[in-house]
């Protein structure tokens, strides 16, 4: 609920004019957002970027009020939100009745009940992608770590996303293209207030990308919209979703919704996953803690949903994964009444940002905060802890639907390969990701992967 401002005595948000900032973000801009964040230890910030001055919400209970107290009032919407708008369009990730209508065809797939219905064909699609890592591990031959994830990720959400409707031939089109989607966004995404009609790096294979991603995912529509079958996938579920009107669904709804459930559930795990190999490198004692959990569940076979349950230091590891390295980095929100966050005035039309990443590095809210330590979500710890010092799907009302599905998925990919193989880095790799629309290594990461004996997959 909003609040007459008038009422409230006016606090300050702590302001960081441009021009102590400019050569820090121009250097690096997400360490430079760290040092700012760390400054102000939880108080509301308030950026100066030049054409825009956006308040940033670190503290948990700002971010709270934000994501799910006034969650009406703050909307995503505004010049940060745009890129992704015209991305992706009238679907699970936009606001209002379009939000809506999105998330009622798509939250029964995500019911926890339908994700274990799920598994077993997830299981299958990651042993299988997770086989292919054979050739490599037995010749010696290092692997390139992100293409591999993205590779072993996208075969697997490939199978949930669109059952058995799509070809290799178009997944093979859709799992390079929303790649470059995604980095030739970036621009666009840290400077959204430059005009369209000013050309920026990216936009040019920007446009290519969402070209080819519109040919395959409309020609799908085109093929099965009528016709979709009665499988649990989530093409089948769009397709058989009746508008407000009991129409059928507009092709471009469907698309949409597609693109945006393809971006989540594959970027996020393939990043996360990314990261975990250095983290594990920097920490033996974590890895031996794992190989050991895992050898003693899964042994020899290939990873089976039942397994999951009996994995619970799989699970503290990628919680903790994602505290350090949440892919939704940054959550821009713009308010639409007036009211107030930390006592400051927030008028309507502000742009409000929420981060994830800076909010999970809080020396205030986390001991250690920079330390890689699974043992903070323990269940006891985990009762300790304010609802909102650890978000990395969000929270309130839009909360990421696949969050079930990115952990089962995240679980057994990890599960499978460290009951295959033992990972090598070749060598060190900065810990401080590049900033863009997502968190991405800064260089490429080779692992080499030497085989287990005895596994009988």
């Amino acid at each position: 609920m909003s609040v007459d401002v008038a009422s409230v005595p006016a606090a300050k948000a702590k302001n960081f004019p441009l021009y102590r900032t400019v050569t820090g973000f121009v250097r690096d801009p997400l360490r430079e957002l760290e040092r700012i964040s760390k400054e102000s230890d939880g108080r509301l910030i308030r950026l100066d970027l030049g054409a825009s001055h956006p308040y940033l919400a670190t503290h948990p209970d700002h971010v709270q009020q934000v994501l799910r107290r006034e969650s009406q009032n703050f909307l995503r919407d505004g010049i940060f939100w745009r890129p992704l708008r015209e991305l992706m369009g009238d679907s699970i990730l936009s606001e209002g009745g379009e939000w809506e209508h999105s998330k009622r065809v798509l939250q029964p797939v995500f019911t926890t009940r339908n994700v274990n219905r799920l598994t077993g064909m997830m299981a299958e699609a990651i042993n299988t992608a997770v086989g292919k890592l054979d050739a490599p591990a037995r010749e010696g031959r290092p692997i390139d770590v992100l293409p591999e994830m993205s590779r072993i990720v996208n075969e697997t959400v490939i199978k949930v996303l669109f059952g058995d409707k799509i070809s290799p031939v178009e997944a093979n089109r859709l799992i390079p293209t929303f790649d470059q989607i995604a980095t030739s966004i970036s621009v666009r995404f840290l400077l959204p207030f430059v005009p369209r009609a000013l050309p920026m790096p990216g936009d040019r294979a920007f446009k290519d990308a969402v070209q080819v991603m519109d040919e395959v995912l409309f020609e799908l529509v085109k093929r099965y919209r009528d016709d979709p079958g009665d499988g649990s996938d989530i093409f089948t579920a769009l397709c058989q979703a009746p508008t407000e009107d009991g129409a059928p669904p507009d092709d471009r709804w469907i698309r949409d919704n597609l693109l945006a459930m393809f971006a989540t559930s594959t970027e996020t795990t393939t990043l996360a996953l990314t990261w975990l190999w250095p983290l594990l490198h920097d920490h033996p004692d974590v890895e031996a803690r794992l190989v050991e959990e895992i050898d003693a569940v899964v042994g020899g076979e290939p990873v089976r949903p039942e397994h999951l349950h009996r994995l619970p230091y799989v699970t503290q590891v990628v919680q903790e994964l994602l505290r350090l390295y949440p892919v939704g980095w940054m959550f821009p929100r713009m308010a639409t009444e007036a009211t107030t966050i930390g006592g400051v005035p927030i008028k309507p039309g502000d742009p409000v940002l929420i981060s994830p990443f800076l909010t999970h590095r809080l020396a205030s809210v986390w001991d250690r905060p920079l330390e890689f330590d699974p043992e903070r979500f323990t269940p006891e710890n985990i009762r300790k802890r304010h609802r909102y010092a650890y978000f990395p799907f969000g929270g309130g009302p839009h909360q990421c639907i696949g969050r079930h599905v990115f952990n089962v998925e995240a679980q057994m990919i990890l599960t499978s390969i460290l009951s295959r193989f033992r990972p090598t880095l070749s060598e060190a790799v900065p810990a401080m990701p590049k900033i863009g629309a997502t968190l991405r290594p800064r260089q490429s990461l080779e692992m080499t992967l030497t085989p287990v004996a005895g596994h009988g997959a």
